[in-house]
């Protein structure tokens, strides 16, 4: 396997080989900014900031410069990553999304997962985007939303946007999302927050299939609340909806059946019907078919989807399973946040922060296309094991600052595995988080 680990690092440089053949597009002063000759030219600033753990700027420097006494100082890496704009980085992870995007498929489908987080950033009052004052005796703080598309079966991140959380919209992420990937059929699962007529239209309209938990209550105001379903505990209804954002006497007749008619409002924010309607204009409808199912996952408690899946092919035990599947991209964002080190950060301002978001999707891409690669033996044993992570990514920032050959990265992720326990959970911690001051990290 050690030649296919050789190629995930060799589509990682070609990647960076080609964003520094355009460097000048992504420099903020085209012509002026590295042009001398200084210890840490552009391609270098890409790759420090890829491999950077969770230590000091004066640690990080130090490793990779092996501890020379030439190593860059803290303050030249600062002037010299200020020179870059967001968009290298952004560019990069796209690139090396393309290159290493393979053909996993289910069922003929490729099987994407959508969701959103959190993260919070050193406070930042003059960035009104990801700024919030705090009320209440609260701190003020700051906080960035990353929405992200992700391969549940190549277990690697296709796409991602990051905001201001006061800019954050989700849904529309997500359609942006959609809309310029290059994927011709997919299936995209999404929890309940990105429910919504829109999406749903975005999906139908790129040809792919889309599986979203909604909200299962009568009265919380979304897609199951608008329609006639039946009063039992476990139902799939097929759904022949047809949308308008027209409002006259015909309409309002039309309405009568739920589940055949509905009228949208301008603030819904419909892509694909007119925003306004005048008296002589003709009625226009846009078509939306889908199922809406209803399962039991465990004694007395049930989950409600949508989705334009055949019933037939889809079932809706396949449909707990495939929805199921989607706790993939929870556990994506544990590791990407507590593993690859998306908490703790070597930057205050929110523009370099952007830098190494991005820096870390492309690491932890990384790092599961190396790990795939290797395979762990089975062992007449009570678990099946798996590639500990924690110990793989470190493992690959090595490999791919070139201090440790294919083969024996295979052996150390080999050696270093963990149990998998299937239906283990815990709580998640709702608490407050803060920045890590610099003076704080681990050495």
């Amino acid at each position: 396997m050690s030649k296919e680990i050789y190629d995930v690092k060799r589509k990682l440089d070609e990647a960076i080989a080609q964003l520094c053949d355009l460097s000048w597009m992504f420099c903020k002063r085209p012509g002026i900014d590295f042009t001398r000759n200084r210890k840490l030219p552009f391609r270098k600033v890409i790759t420090l900031l890829l491999s950077m753990e969770g230590g000091t700027l004066t640690t990080e420097l130090l490793q990779y410069f092996g501890c020379s006494p030439d190593t860059a100082s803290s303050s030249a890496l600062i002037q010299q990553r200020s020179k870059i704009d967001i968009s290298a980085f952004t560019s990069l992870f796209d690139l090396f999304v393309q290159k290493t995007t393979g053909n996993r498929l289910y069922r003929g489908l490729r099987l994407l997962a959508a969701d959103g987080s959190d993260i919070q950033v050193p406070t930042d009052s003059n960035d009104p985007d990801s700024y919030f004052p705090g009320s209440n005796g609260q701190a003020a703080y700051s906080l960035l939303h990353l929405d992200a598309m992700y391969d549940l079966l190549q277990h690697t991140y296709t796409d991602a946007i990051l905001v201001g959380e006061r800019k954050s919209d989700e849904r529309g992420n997500l359609c942006d999302m959609v809309d310029r990937s290059c994927f011709k059929s997919a299936l995209l699962i999404a929890d309940r927050g990105f429910e919504g007529y829109n999406l749903m239209a975005h999906i139908q309209e790129k040809g792919w299939k889309y599986l979203i938990r909604v909200k299962d209550s009568a009265r919380s105001g979304g897609i199951a609340s608008g329609l006639a379903l039946p009063n039992t505990d476990e139902f799939d209804v097929f759904v022949p909806l047809s949308l308008t954002t027209k409002s006259s006497n015909h309409v309002k007749q039309l309405l009568k059946s739920k589940n055949r008619y509905k009228r949208l409002t301008a603030a819904a924010g419909f892509d694909y019907l007119p925003a306004t309607n005048r008296k002589h204009d003709p009625t226009v409808f846009y078509e939306l078919p889908f199922r809406i199912v209803r399962f039991r996952i465990m004694d007395g408690l049930y989950e409600t989807v949508v989705t334009n899946l055949d019933a037939q092919d889809f079932p809706a035990s396949e449909l707990k399973k495939l929805y199921n599947m989607r706790w993939g991209i929870e556990t994506s964002f544990r590791e990407l946040k507590y593993t690859v080190g998306l908490l703790h950060f070597h930057a205050k301002k929110v523009e370099y922060i952007y830098q190494e978001v991005f820096a870390r999707l492309v690491m932890y891409n990384f790092t599961e296309l190396v790990t795939s690669h290797v395979i762990i033996q089975k062992a007449d044993a009570k678990y099946a094991y798996k590639a500990n992570f924690t110990v793989a990514v470190h493992v690959c920032r090595q490999f791919y600052l070139g201090n440790v050959s294919p083969p024996d990265v295979e052996a150390l992720i080999r050696r270093h595995i963990s149990p998998i326990r299937p239906g283990r959970s815990r709580p998640r911690k709702m608490t407050v988080k803060h920045a890590v001051s610099f003076i704080y990290r681990v050495a």
